[in-house]
C-alpha cells in the first residue's frame, strides 16, 4: 500500500497512468460477472463507484441541515462515524483479517521491505498531513484531489436540492449531471468526457442491465437511447432549464422508479441490476488490497469494509453477494500478483466456507448464476495446476498445495451441490465429490509425470528399432517409476489424503497402469520369448511388487481394505505375457486370412469346370487355410490352448463370414430383378392396341425398359450355381472342423477328458451366414432367370396382343434348359431349394404379367380358360410327371395364383361392385361420392382392392373402360 503513496509527487496530484498501473496485472483472469455490453472502461467504472461511495457516506452521516463544517479536506467527503475518520496509525489488529485466517502483520516474523512501511511514515516524508480512512480509499482508487473536490462540490449541490432524501431515492449520475458545471473541470474536453461517462453508467444501469426487465416497446427506454445517441454526436446540455436535461430526467426517472409489480416506487433502481452492480462493487472492494506487487490485504480492511457497505442500498448488494465478490477478488489478487502472498490464498480458502453457507440458504437465480461463474473460474484455475501438481509444487512451495486443493475441491462441491437435499445426503455428496476430484488430480498428474520420464527415453527408442534397446529402456523406466512412487508417498500423498484416504494407493495404481501400457506395447512386438524380454518381465515384476505394497499399505485402514483399488492393477504375470504373445500370433494369422480374402476373391471366375465338386477354388483355399491355422495353433508350445482357442475361433469365424458376404454381395436380390410397374391404363372392346402388327414395336420398347431396370452385369446361371455350391461346401466343412477341434482338445488336455463338453458351436456367424447366403442366392438366381434371362418370352412376349396367339409355351420351352443346368450343376442337397425358388419366381412373373403387364396386354372373360390352362402347364413343368418337386409343395406355392385366376372369368359388373364394396369398407362412407385410388401393396389377393382394380384395367370391354374413365380418368394410351 505504501508504494501507492510514494508513486505520487503529492497526495493531490496523482499520475493518471501510474494509478491505472496500480491495478492488477494485465495478465488477468476473465470476469465471472459477465460483459456489461456498454463500452465503459475500468477507470470510468472506478470513478462512478467512488462517486457512489462518496454519496453513500455523506447521506449516511449527519443531515445536510446540520451544522457540519465545510467539506474542505479530502477526508470530509466521507461524513461517516468518527471511527472511520481516525488516523491510520491507530488501527489495531483487524478482526476481519483474523476471520480470514491471516496473521497480524505485527506478529509476522518476516522482515518488512521498504514497500511495506506504514502510509503515515511515507506521507510524512512528503507532506505533514493527517491521513484518514477516507483519504486512504481515495488514493487506493486513484482519484485525484481535484476530482475529489469536484465530486464534493457536486454532492453539496445535490444535497441542497434534495433535502432529507436517501441516496437510494435518487439517481446519482442524473443529479450530478444537472448540478455540476463546466467550471468544475480543468477543460471542456474533460467535462464532455465526464458527461459521456455518466450517460454510459445510465445506459448500463437502466437499459443494458436494469433490475426490472424492460419491455421492448418502453417509450422511456427508447427516448433515453435517443438522448445517449445524440450526446455522442453533440455534447449534452445539462443546464437546469435545458430541454434536453428535462427529457433526460423524465426518461431516467421513469425507468429508475419502476418495480416488478408495475407500481412506481420511491427507491430508484439504476445501479443495482446484474452484473453492473457487481462490476461497480468489485472496484470498491479493490481498495481492501495493497496496490503493490504482492497485492496483500491492507491492515485497515475492517474500517474500509464498513465504509464500503454503505453502498449496499444503491448497488443492491447483500451479505451473500459481498462474501462472493470478496472471495473472487481475494482469489484474483493472489493469482495476478504472482501467487506469492499465502495470506491471500488462506483468506480465499477460508472465505469459501462463508460462501458455502450462503449458497445453501438462498435460491436466488441471479446469485446462483454468479456463484456458478465464480466457482467455475476458480475450479478451472485450480485444476489446471492440480492435474499436473508434480510440475506446480515442489518442497519449496508445497505449503500452498493444500490450499489450492481445497479451492478446487470446494469449488467442485459448490457447483455440484443440490441445495434441496437433506443435510446428511449433502454431506455424503461432498465426500464423494472431494474424493472424485482428488482422484482425478492424482491420476492426471502422475500420468503427466510418467510421460516426462518416457520423454527421456523417446529419442533413443525411436531412433533404434533394436528390440534389445527397447528392453533396456523399459528396465530403466521401471526403476524411475519406483523412485517417483516413493517421492509421491513422501511429499504429496500426506496432503492429498485429507480428501482421498487412498491417495498413495491411487498413485501406485496409476503408475502401475502407465507402465503396464508400455509393457504391453513392448510385448505386442514380440514373436517369441527372449533374454531381453525376460529381463523386462523381471523388472516389471519388481516394480509391480513395490507398487502393490504401497497400495496395500495405504488401504489397511480403509473401509474396504483396498478391494476397489487393487483390481485396477492388472498383474504383470508371465502367463499373461504368454497369453498376449499367443493373441498376437492369432491376430497375425487372422489378418493374413483377411488380406488373402481381399486379394484372391477378385480373381475368382466361378468356373463350373474348375473341379469335380463344381465349387469355387477360393472356397477350397480358405477352408484349407483355416484348417492349417488350427493345426499350427495346437502345435504351439503352450498349456493354454482351451483358454485362447475361443479368441482364435472368433477371428476365423469372422474371416469366413467376410468371405461368405463377398460371395453373395454382387449377385443382387429378389427385388433388384423385378421391373418397375407401369402406370395403370384402361382399354375398350374396340381398342387397336393389341393388333399383331403393333406387337414388334411394343416388344422392343418393353424389352428395353426391363433390361434397363434390372441391369446387365450379374453373373450367369452356371456361375451362380457355383456360388451356391461353394456356400454349401463351407457349411458342411465347418461341421467337420468342429469335430477336429474337439479331438485336438482331448489330445492336448488328456487329463481333462470332459473339456469338450461345453465347447458347443463356435462358428455361429459363418454357419448362419452360409445358410442365409444360400437362400439369398437361390432367390436372386431364380428371379434373375425369370425376369432377366427369360424376359423376352415372359415380360416381352407372354399375352402380348391377342391372348390366344401369345401363350406360355415359349416360356416353358426356355425354362426347361435352365432347369437342366440347375439339375446338373447344383449340389443335390440344395437342388430342390433352388428349383423351388425358381418355381415361386415364375409364378410371381405369371401374376405380374396378368396384373401389371402394361398397356400391351388385355383379357376378356373368355380368355380366362387360356390363363388357367397355361398356369396348369407351368405347374406341370415343376411336377415333371412325379419326378420333380413334391406335389404338395407346388400346390402350396401356386395357391396365390389359383385364388386370383377366377377373377378373370368374373363378369365386369360383379368386379365393379366388389371393388366399390372394398373401397367403401376400407375408407368409409366418404368414399361413396369419390373412390380413392387404392395403393399398390404387391400382395396380390382376390380380397384386395388394388388387385381387383388391376383386373378391371386389363379387362377388354366397354363397361370396365367406362368405369375406370369415370372413376379415375385413366387414359387409353400411356
Amino acid at each position: 500500500m505504501a508504494r501507492l503513496f510514494r508513486a505520487q509527487e503529492t497526495l493531490g496530484v496523482p499520475d493518471r497512468q501510474k494509478s491505472t498501473s496500480t491495478q492488477i496485472s494485465s495478465v488477468d483472469l476473465p470476469s465471472p460477472f459477465g460483459d456489461l455490453a456498454v463500452a465503459i472502461s475500468d477507470d470510468e467504472l472506478r470513478e462512478a463507484a467512488y462517486e457512489i461511495l462518496s454519496s453513500a457516506c455523506r447521506t449516511s452521516g449527519r443531515s445536510p441541515n446540520s451544522s457540519e463544517p465545510p467539506m474542505s479536506s479530502p477526508s470530509s467527503s466521507f461524513s461517516s462515524p468518527p471511527s472511520f475518520q481516525r488516523s491510520l496509525t491507530s488501527t489495531a489488529a483487524s478482526k476481519v483479517k483474523k476471520a480470514f485466517g491471516i496473521k497480524s502483520s505485527s506478529s509476522s516474523s518476516k522482515k518488512k521491505s521498504p514497500s511495506m512501511e506504514s502510509p503515515l511514515k511515507v506521507i510524512g516524508l512528503m507532506k505533514r498531513k493527517k491521513v484518514t480512512v477516507g483519504e486512504l480509499v481515495r488514493v487506493q482508487m486513484g482519484v485525484s484531489e481535484q476530482s475529489d473536490s469536484r465530486i464534493r462540490r457536486g454532492l453539496v449541490r445535490v444535497a441542497a436540492s434534495q433535502l432529507g432524501r436517501r441516496i437510494d431515492s435518487m439517481v446519482l449520475p442524473l443529479e450530478l449531471l444537472q448540478k455540476s458545471k463546466a467550471s468544475d473541470f480543468q477543460d471542456p474536453q474533460e467535462y464532455d468526457a465526464w458527461k459521456i461517462r455518466n450517460l454510459k453508467v445510465l445506459e448500463a444501469g437502466l437499459l443494458a442491465h436494469p433490475l426490472v426487465p424492460l419491455q421492448e416497446s418502453d417509450a422511456a427506454a427508447q427516448r433515453l437511447r435517443q438522448i445517449i445517441r445524440a450526446a455522442s454526436e453533440r455534447p449534452l446540455e445539462t443546464g437546469k432549464n435545458s430541454e434536453s436535461m428535462q427529457l433526460l430526467r423524465n426518461s431516467v426517472m421513469s425507468l429508475a422508479c419502476r418495480s416488478s409489480d408495475g407500481y412506481a416506487t420511491d427507491t430508484c433502481h439504476w445501479a443495482d441490476g446484474f452484473p453492473l452492480n457487481l462490476h461497480l462493487y468489485q472496484m470498491l472492494l479493490g481498495v481492501c488490497f495493497d496496490n503493490g506487487e504482492n497485492g496483500s490485504i491492507i491492515g485497515e480492511i475492517e474500517e474500509v469494509l464498513a465504509l464500503i457497505k454503505k453502498t449496499w442500498a444503491v448497488l443492491g448488494i447483500d451479505q451473500k453477494l459481498h462474501n462472493l465478490v470478496l472471495l473472487w477478488i481475494m482469489f484474483r489478487r493472489f493469482v495476478t500478483t504472482g501467487q506469492m502472498d499465502m495470506d491471500l490464498l488462506f483468506a480465499a480458502d477460508n472465505q469459501i466456507g462463508e460462501v458455502l453457507k450462503d449458497a445453501r440458504s438462498t435460491k436466488n437465480p441471479e446469485y446462483s448464476k454468479v456463484l456458478s461463474s465464480v466457482f467455475s473460474l476458480i475450479m478451472r484455475w485450480s485444476e489446471k495446476r492440480l492435474i499436473a501438481y508434480h510440475d506446480s509444487f515442489n518442497p519449496n512451495n508445497i505449503e500452498s498445495m493444500e490450499c489450492i486443493v481445497s479451492l478446487g475441491v470446494s469449488a467442485a462441491q459448490i457447483l455440484a451441490e443440490d441445495i434441496s437435499n437433506e443435510c446428511h445426503q449433502r454431506m455424503r455428496e461432498e465426500v464423494d465429490i472431494a474424493r472424485t476430484r482428488t482422484d482425478t488430480y492424482i491420476r492426471s498428474s502422475l500420468r503427466a509425470a510418467f510421460g516426462q520420464l518416457m520423454g527421456k527415453a523417446d529419442s533413443s527408442r525411436h531412433t533404434s528399432s533394436n528390440q534389445s534397446t527397447t528392453a533396456h529402456l523399459l528396465v530403466v523406466l521401471a526403476k524411475d517409476i519406483g523412485d517417483l512412487a516413493n517421492k509421491e508417498r513422501e511429499f504429496y500423498s500426506p496432503i492429498l489424503k485429507k480428501w482421498h484416504p487412498l491417495s498413495a494407493g491411487v498413485a501406485a495404481a496409476t503408475l502401475h497402469s502407465c507402465y503396464g501400457s508400455e509393457l504391453k506395447q513392448f510385448i505386442s512386438g514380440l514373436t517369441e520369448l527372449t533374454v531381453d524380454s525376460v529381463q523386462v518381465l523381471r523388472a516389471a515384476d519388481k516394480l509391480e511388487k513395490d507398487l502393490v505394497y504401497i497400495a496395500v499399505e495405504d488401504s489397511i485402514d480403509s473401509e474396504d481394505g483396498g478391494k476397489a483399488l487393487i483390481p485396477e492393477m492388472t498383474p504383470f504375470e508371465a502367463e499373461s505375457t504368454i497369453a498376449g504373445l499367443v493373441k498376437t500370433w492369432i491376430k497375425t494369422r487372422v489378418d493374413r486370412l483377411k488380406e488373402w480374402n481381399d486379394k484372391n476373391f477378385q480373381q475368382e471366375a466361378w468356373n463350373p469346370k474348375a473341379n469335380n465338386e463344381i465349387i469355387a477354388p477360393s472356397g477350397v483355399d480358405i477352408l484349407r487355410i483355416v484348417d492349417e491355422t488350427l493345426d499350427a495353433f495346437f502345435q504351439l508350445p503352450i498349456l493354454m490352448h482351451p483358454a485362447e482357442l475361443p479368441y482364435l475361433l472368433i477371428g476365423l469365424d469372422r474371416s469366413l463370414q467376410y468371405y461368405i458376404s463377398k460371395v453373395k454381395s454382387d449377385c443382387g436380390t429378389r427385388n433388384t430383378s423385378i421391373p418397375a410397374l407401369p402406370a395403370l391404363t384402361r382399354c375398350g372392346a374396340s381398342s387397336r392396341l393389341w393388333k399383331k402388327k403393333e406387337k414388334p414395336q411394343i416388344v422392343r420398347k418393353k424389352g428395353s425398359q426391363v433390361r434397363a431396370a434390372i441391369g446387365q452385369g450379374s453373373s450367369g446361371l452356371p456361375q451362380l450355381c457355383v456360388r451356391m455350391n461353394t456356400l454349401y461346401h463351407i457349411r458342411t466343412e465347418l461341421e467337420n472342423l468342429e469335430k477336429k477341434i474337439k479331438t485336438c482338445l482331448r489330445n492336448v488336455e488328456s487329463a481333462q477328458a470332459d473339456i469338450t463338453n461345453g465347447f458347443g458351436n463356435k462358428f455361429e456367424l459363418s454357419l448362419a451366414a452360409s445358410q442365409e447366403g444360400i437362400q439369398q442366392l437361390c432367390e436372386s438366381t431364380a428371379y434373375k432367370v425369370i425376369f432377366h434371362d427369360l424376359s423376352h418370352v415372359l415380360w416381352d412376349g407372354l399375352y402380348i396382343g391377342e391372348t390366344a396367339s401369345s401363350r406360355i409355351n415359349p416360356l416353358l420351352k426356355e425354362l426347361d434348359p435352365k432347369l437342366e443346368i440347375i439339375s446338373t450343376t447344383v449340389h443335390n442337397k440344395i437342388r430342390n431349394q433352388v428349383i423351388t425358388a425358381l418355381m415361386k419366381a415364375s409364378f410371381d412373373g405369371f401374376l405380374l404379367v396378368l396384373l401389371a403387364g402394361g398397356p400391351s396386354r388385355s383379357f376378356t372373360t373368355q380368355d380366362s380358360q387360356i390363363l388357367e390352362d397355361d398356369f396348369r402347364a407351368l405347374k406341370d413343368l415343376y411336377l415333371a410327371d412325379g419326378d420333380g418337386l413334391p406335389e404338395e409343395l407346388v400346390e402350396k406355392a401356386a395357391s396365390q395364383v389359383r385364388n386370383i385366376l377366377p377373377l378373370f372369368r368374373t363378369e365386369t359388373e360383379s368386379l365393379v361392385d366388389r371393388f366399390k364394396h372394398m373401397i367403401i369398407e376400407a375408407y368409409g362412407s366418404k368414399a361413396e361420392s369419390r373412390f380413392p385410388l387404392p395403393p399398390t401393396s404387391w400382395h396380390w389377393s382376390p380380397t384386395e382392392a388394388n388387385t381387383i382394380l388391376r383386373v378391371l384395367c386389363y379387362r377388354r370391354d366397354d363397361a370396365a373402360s367406362k368405369f375406370l374413365k369415370k372413376t379415375y380418368g385413366f387414359p387409353k394410351k400411356l
